[in-house]
């Protein structure tokens, strides 16, 4: 048998299929002088607490270090490997559960001390965030000018709702701009405005906040437009701005956050044309942060649950694109498919739009923290759930993460109508057979 390892009073023996020998508790030699199923009970509990405590902590400690910028990761690790030794200490010299709790002690104490990180100021720094007519991109613009900086908000209608509650509820520092980033003139003519201003400080922070989804429904339904639309803005718009405004951030050693979509990484049901957009951003954005290293910049990307921006909410906009999108379909696709499933689909969406969250703090907060955090993180998880969605594609099998989406994200319940009508048949055959 191997050597024993003691987890609190409790002996773990037979690592990696060894044979037990009589000394080992767990040896059927031994098994006559246990002491009884009641003390087993207390060493499987206390063995199963302290693989809980350490799970949780290791695990967080792992997603830390990897979500973190890379300058972050050293001392991540040394403060991991000084918990593991200090495990190791009360699993030796102390009783099991007094072990368990200073181990839980010592892990709040280290997550407390790292999430107390100090922040930089924000005076005399100026940030530039694309769509800032309505969303995330106006509540950043109207949280980040109270933090002191100078904002660059762009706009599609400097004479709308958004712009006007920008220039009435922000400083004299707040600039409205007018930019459609699908328009390289309107984009050189932001940089020109921005650099004029700016002087030679430089721009501290972007914010690619902008994008669009333009559809909601399965793959194949989807019209080459809305692949295009997605991509024009999504993908082409937000690359042209960042590589525009690219060495204004590169003088000022400054940040890139960009606001992306976990439909970039995970395959939504429904969401083929945003998604793929995103996912094109995603990779962008990751090649651009190994290549900005040796530049001093940092960049960051945000991952957000469900929020009520854009579009989302407006259900006529997304009543007139299914019906657009039934005048639009060929005869043939539209028989195989029916419109009761198109039908479905928009509901579905609907319903999933009205539970979103109106609260955009988590985000903005974020937002806030890669431009203000001395080592901002590479990833940020802004939302209930994302966390734990990232977790279960991560590390679970296939299986259970695309379930786990088609349960979290559309319920559908209406077959296409051609399966429909192979269900059928198929059921009569069956019951022509038992006749």
């Amino acid at each position: 048998c191997a050597q024993p390892i003691h987890l609190h009073g409790l002996c773990v023996r037979n690592i990696a299929g060894a044979t037990c020998d009589s000394d080992c508790p767990f040896s059927p030699r031994a098994t006559a002088y246990m002491p009884g199923s009641h003390a087993m009970e207390e060493y499987a509990l206390s063995f199963w607490i302290y693989m809980g405590v350490m799970s949780v902590f290791v695990g967080g400690a792992m997603k830390k270090i990897l979500a973190s910028h890379i300058s972050a990761a050293p001392s991540l690790l040394v403060w991991l490997g000084l918990l593991l030794v200090l495990e190791r200490l009360c699993s030796l010299c102390l009783p099991a559960l007094l072990g368990l709790a200073v181990l839980c002690a010592a892990c709040c104490l280290v997550s407390g001390r790292s999430s107390a990180a100090q922040t930089l100021s924000a005076e005399g720094k100026a940030v530039f965030i694309t769509g800032c007519d309505s969303g995330f991109g106006k509540a950043a613009a109207l949280q980040l000018d109270a933090l002191g900086f100078e904002v660059f908000a762009s706009v599609l209608d400097p004479a709308g709702s958004g712009a006007t509650e920008l220039r009435r509820r922000c400083s004299p520092r707040l600039t409205v701009l007018r930019m459609d980033i699908t328009k390289p003139q309107e984009v050189q003519d932001a940089l020109h405005c921005t650099r004029a201003r700016l002087g030679p400080q430089g721009l501290w922070g972007l914010v690619n906040n902008a994008g669009i989804c333009v559809n909601f429904g399965d793959a194949e339904l989807s019209l080459m437009s809305n692949y295009r639309g997605c991509m024009e803005v999504n993908f082409f718009g937000t690359l042209n701005v960042t590589k525009t405004f690219l060495p204004l951030v590169r003088q000022a050693k400054g940040r890139i956050v960009t606001v992306s979509s976990p439909s970039g990484e995970q395959p939504f049901p429904c969401l083929a044309a945003y998604g793929a957009s995103k996912a094109a951003l995603n990779l962008f954005i990751n090649t651009l942060r190994h290549e900005l290293e040796p530049w001093g910049v940092k960049v960051s990307t945000i991952l957000p649950s469900s929020y009520k921006t854009g579009q989302s909410s407006n259900l006529a906009y997304w009543e007139q694109q299914n019906k657009q999108l039934i005048q639009s379909l060929s005869p043939s696709l539209l028989e195989e498919y029916g419109e009761e499933y198109l039908l479905e689909t928009m509901e579905l969406f609907k319903a999933y739009s009205e539970t979103a969250n109106e609260d955009f703090s988590p985000v903005i907060n974020t937002i806030s923290e890669a431009l203000l955090s001395p080592r901002p993180q590479v990833r940020y998880y802004a939302g209930k759930g994302v966390g734990l969605m990232y977790f279960i594609y991560s590390y679970l099998p296939l299986s259970v993460s695309d379930r786990f989406l088609q349960q979290l994200f559309v319920k559908k319940k209406v077959l296409p109508r051609a399966l429909r009508s192979q269900s059928t048949s198929h059921n009569n055959n069956n019951n022509m057979l038992h006749k």
